[in-house]
């Protein structure tokens, strides 16, 4: 199975910030939920976009992504 990489996307000045701070809360749900994610992070796009996000297996993919409503996906190469 693929991994898919769920993607929330943050703008403006303090996007990395806001970035970090969202990851705070995914690792909260996946410890609540004991979901089946263990790779969580953000990226630096620019100085005025970042994102977070979390990879999870396609097959634990839809409750994950409705629950937390990602801007978007992607399959995940490592």
């Amino acid at each position: 199975m693929r991994n898919l990489k769920l993607i929330w996307d943050f703008k403006g000045p303090d996007a990395l910030k806001i970035a970090q701070h969202h990851e705070i809360h995914l690792k909260e749900y996946i410890e609540r939920e004991k979901a089946p994610v263990t790779i969580t992070g953000t990226e630096t796009i620019n100085d005025m976009y970042a994102i977070a996000f979390l990879v999870v297996n396609e097959n634990a993919m839809k409750p994950i992504r409705d629950a937390l409503k990602p801007h978007r996906g992607q399959v995940y190469i490592q």
